[in-house]
C-alpha cells in the first residue's frame, strides 16, 4: 500500500495523519504546542518545540496506521500564518521583548503589530486592494515592522524571514523554495505577477520602511499547491521515522489545506460553495474564476488552493476561542455536573433542549458582539471588542446556556454579514462547507443553516485539514496529475444540514439587526471615549 501523510501545525498542537490514495484516515498522530503571553496581545512559540511536536505525532501517526516507512509516497504541511525568524545557519532569532532564546515565532493570533498595521493602510499601495483594502497586523509585514523597529538587535540577525508552513518545508529538505499561498496571502506577494520574484512590489515596501527587506530573507521561488518543494533529507527523515528522499509537497497555510480537503466533497461545484474552516478562529474561503475585490475581505489571492481560480478569504479571529472565553467567564462553568467525558457544549446544548420552547428563541433578551479579539472581516478592525446586553441578576446554569446560544448566533451572524459583503460585490455562495473542530457542534451548524439561508455540507471525513496537507504530498509523489485529480479521488462524501425558513429565519432577521446596531454601537463608544484623552 502506498500513503501520504499530512501535517498540520495549529495553534495549540501539531497532528499528522497518514491517509491511503482513496483518502481513507489510517493513522493520527498529535502534540501539544506551547504559546508564551509576555504582554497583552503578544504570542509566542519555539519553533524547535513545533518541530519536536511534529515529529511525535508523524511517528504517532505512522505507528498507528500500521504502515511500514517505505510505504510513504509523499509528505505536505500546513500551519498557522506565523511568523518565525531565522539567522545566521538557520539558528533562531529571538522575538521576545525580553530575548529569551527560544521564542522565535511570532504567533498569527499576535497584535503586537496594530500600529503598524494602521500606518501601512495609512500609507497605502497597490497591494493592499489584494487584502480587502487593509493589512492585518496577523500578517506579516507589519510584524516584520514592529521587529524592526522594536527589536533592531534581532532585525540585524535575522537572515530569512519564513511563515510557519514555509519553515517546515524548509526544514524538511533544506530548500528555499517557499509557498505561493502564503507569500500571497500573508506577504504582500502578488502572486498572479509570477512566481520567481516578480510579485515584490519594491515602491511600496520602501514606502512602508521596509526596503532593506532583500530578497533573500523573503523569498525569490514560489511554488504553487501540489508543485514538488523538494525531498525529505536524511536528518528530518531521522527525526520523523521517514525514509530519505520522500517527495515534500509546496506548503498551504492551514485553512486553505481545509479548503482544499473539502470543497471537492460529493463532487459538488467548487465556485457555489464557500468552505469554513472553523477552529479557534474561522477562515471563510471561496473560489472565483475571475479576481473579485471585496472591501474588508481578503484577496483576491490568485492560485493560493487551486491553479486558475483566484481565492476571497473572510474570517473571524475568534470562534471557537470565542465560546470558550464566554464559558469560562460565567461562574456556572464550574459548577456544571458533566458525566464522564462529556464535553460542555453537549452539556449545555441538552439544557438548552430542555428548555420550553424552540430552541433558537432562548436568545431573544440576551445579545452577543463576537468581536472579542477584533472584527477580521467584514469590517477589518482589529481594535473592536465584544459585548453582552440583556444580562439579569441570575447566575445559574441557564443564564451560561443563554450566553453560550448568544455567542452561537453571533458567530454566524458574522458568517452572514460576510457573505453579504462578497454579494455586494456579485460573488454569491449557496453552500457552506464547514470542517475544524466546530464541524462536530450541532448547534452551531444548524444556526449557520437558519441565520445564512445557505446548505451547510459536513465532510464525512473526520480530519479534513489533514487530508488536504495529504493531498499535496500525493500530487508532489506523482500518484496523481494535479489537486482536482487527487480531489476528486480522495474527498469523499457529505451530509447536509438545511436552513429551517420561517419564523426561524425571521426571528434571525431580527437578531441580525440587532448584531449590527451593537456594532455601531461599539464604534460610537469607542469614539467617546477618545475625545479628549
Amino acid at each position: 500500500m502506498s500513503v501520504a501523510i499530512g501535517v498540520d501545525v495549529g495553534t495549540g498542537s501539531a497532528r499528522a495523519g497518514v491517509f491511503s490514495l482513496e483518502g481513507a484516515v489510517l493513522g493520527a498522530g498529535v502534540a501539544a504546542i506551547e504559546t508564551t503571553h509576555p504582554a497583552p496581545d503578544f504570542a509566542q512559540q519555539s519553533s524547535a518545540e513545533i518541530w519536536r511536536a511534529v515529529a511525535h505525532a508523524v511517528r504517532a501517526a505512522v505507528a498507528e496506521a500500521g504502515v511500514t516507512p517505505d510505504a510513504v509516497v509523499g509528505l505536505g504541511f500546513d500551519a498557522t500564518c506565523s511568523l518565525v525568524v531565522s539567522g545566521a545557519d538557520g539558528a533562531p532569532v529571538s522575538v521576545d521583548p525580553e530575548g529569551r532564546a527560544d521564542q522565535d515565532v511570532i504567533l498569527w493570533m499576535d497584535h503586537r503589530a496594530t500600529p503598524e498595521a494602521d500606518d501601512i493602510n495609512r500609507i497605502g499601495g497597490t497591494p493592499l486592494d489584494y487584502v480587502g483594502g487593509r493589512i492585518s497586523p496577523e500578517m506579516e509585514m507589519p510584524k516584520l515592522l514592529w521587529l524592526k523597529q522594536y527589536l533592531p538587535r534581532a532585525w540585524a540577525d535575522m537572515r530569512r524571514a519564513w511563515d510557519l508552513p514555509d519553515w517546515l518545508v524548509h526544514k524538511a529538505t533544506g530548500g528555499e523554495t517557499r509557498s505561493l499561498c502564503s507569500a500571497v496571502c500573508k506577504w504582500t506577494y502578488l502572486g498572479h505577477l509570477g512566481q520567481a520574484g516578480e510579485g515584490w512590489d519594491r515602491g511600496f515596501l520602501d514606502a512602508i520602511g521596509l526596503g532593506d527587506l532583500t530578497a533573500e530573507v523573503i523569498g525569490t521561488a514560489f511554488a504553487p499547491p501540489g508543485a514538488l518543494a523538494g525531498r525529505l533529507t536524511e536528518s528530518a527523515a531521522a527525526d520523523l521515522g521517514l525514509q530519505p528522499g520522500i517527495a515534500v509537497g509546496a506548503s498551504l497555510i492551514d485553512a486553505h489545506a481545509g479548503a482544499l480537503g473539502t470543497l471537492g466533497v460529493a463532487g459538488g461545484d467548487l465556485v457555489s460553495r464557500l468552505a469554513m474552516i472553523a477552529g479557534t478562529s474561522t477562515c471563510h474561503i471561496g473560489l472565483t474564476r475571475e479576481p473579485v475585490f471585496v472591501p474588508g475581505v481578503w484577496g483576491p489571492y490568485f492560485g493560493v488552493v487551486l491553479g486558475g481560480y483566484w481565492a476571497l478569504e473572510g474570517g473571524q479571529s475568534a470562534a471557537g476561542a470565542l465560546l470558550d472565553a464566554v464559558i469560562a467567564r460565567h461562574a456556572a462553568s464550574a459548577t456544571l455536573d458533566l458525566r464522564g467525558d462529556e464535553r460542555v457544549s453537549d452539556a449545555l446544548d441538552a439544557r438548552l433542549a430542555k428548555m420550553l420552547g424552540e430552541t433558537a428563541f432562548q436568545s431573544r433578551d440576551r445579545h452577543l458582539q463576537p468581536d472579542f479579539h477584533g472584527n477580521r472581516s467584514p469590517l477589518a478592525e482589529p481594535w473592536r471588542r465584544g459585548g453582552l446586553d440583556g444580562l439579569t441578576l441570575h447566575g445559574d446554569a441557564d443564564d451560561l446556556a443563554r450566553d453560550y446560544l448568544a455567542a452561537q448566533h453571533a458567530l454566524a451572524y458574522g458568517t452572514r454579514a460576510i457573505l453579504e459583503a462578497m454579494a455586494a460585490e456579485g460573488e454569491v455562495f449557496d453552500s457552506l462547507v464547514v470542517s475544524g473542530g466546530l464541524a462536530k457542534n450541532p448547534l452551531y451548524l444548524q444556526s449557520h443553516a437558519d441565520v445564512t439561508g445557505c446548505r451547510v455540507v459536513v465532510p464525512a471525513q473526520q480530519e479534513p485539514v489533514l487530508l488536504g496537507s495529504a493531498m499535496l504530498g500525493a500530487v508532489a509523489a506523482g500518484r496523481f496529475a494535479d489537486l482536482p485529480s487527487a480531489m476528486a479521488a480522495m474527498s469523499g462524501e457529505a451530509r447536509e444540514i438545511a436552513p429551517r425558513g420561517g419564523k426561524i429565519a425571521a426571528y434571525h432577521a431580527k437578531k441580525y439587526q440587532v448584531f449590527r446596531r451593537m456594532q455601531d454601537d461599539h464604534a460610537a463608544y469607542r469614539a467617546i471615549m477618545a475625545e479628549g484623552w
